[in-house]
């Protein structure tokens, strides 16, 4: 059978299809595609109570973060940047729980861009609010740079090359979460791939491999769910 992949999804007030204008939970068509492409089956997890997390995972054989807005600064214990958007309080707590319960489980975990960013914030680490650079300057499109891995990283051995990746994030890791080791690097020094290094398979990429026609990301944690 193939495993079985929960995605995180968006929640918005208010999204229009069709002749309906109304709130909804959603996700972009590239993250189940690429599940999908990886060999998974995908379901897509709105927001619930935190309390459903661990009632979730343990139906799941591997979960994905999805990206999105940025992380409310008070769950690391910061003060607002200006430049940092407006909270998405609701989708914060169902994420951190689903987490933590992948990490409480040893569920296979990935976290892209957002994703990744909750990930060193679960674990105790901070992010930095805004940095130049990373965006495309035309609004609703990506940009692209390339990343180095770390060598002898789980990502390092799935990408041993740089790579030129598809990105769209002001924010990043700062202080590391605990037990996090960084395993990529783009040429400005941003961190654009965190993962443990223990048994547990947990890692996050702060680039957009839905947008990328490479799988080997999306691969490893469909082989590390069968």
């Amino acid at each position: 059978m193939k495993p079985l992949i929960g995605v995180s999804t968006y929640l918005e007030a208010s999204a229009a299809w069709g002749t309906w204008d109304m709130p909804a939970a959603l996700l972009p068509a590239g993250y189940p595609r690429l599940v999908q492409r990886a060999g998974g089956l995908a379901a897509l997890l709105p927001p619930d109570h935190p309390a459903a997390a661990a009632e979730v995972v343990a139906r799941l054989d591997g979960v994905v973060i999805a990206g999105g807005p940025d992380v409310e600064p008070v769950r690391y214990g910061a003060e607002p940047d200006p430049r940092t958007g407006p909270p998405a309080r609701e989708r914060d707590a169902w994420e951190l729980a689903l987490i933590g319960a992948a990490l409480a489980s040893g569920t296979p975990l990935l976290g892209i861009c957002r994703g990744m960013q909750l990930l060193n914030v679960a674990l105790g680490g901070t992010l930095l609010q805004h940095l130049d650079g990373h965006t495309s300057p035309v609004l609703g499109t990506f940009g692209r740079h390339p990343v180095k891995p770390v060598h002898g990283t789980r990502y390092g051995n799935l990408v041993p090359e740089e790579f030129e990746v598809p990105t769209h994030h002001h924010q990043t890791v700062d202080r590391l979460g605990a037990g996090l080791t960084v395993s990529a690097f783009a040429a400005d020094g941003t961190v654009e791939a965190v993962e443990l290094p223990d048994p547990r398979w947990a890692l996050g990429v702060q680039w957009h491999p839905e947008m990328a026609e490479d799988t080997r990301v999306m691969r490893a944690l469909v082989l590390a769910a069968s």
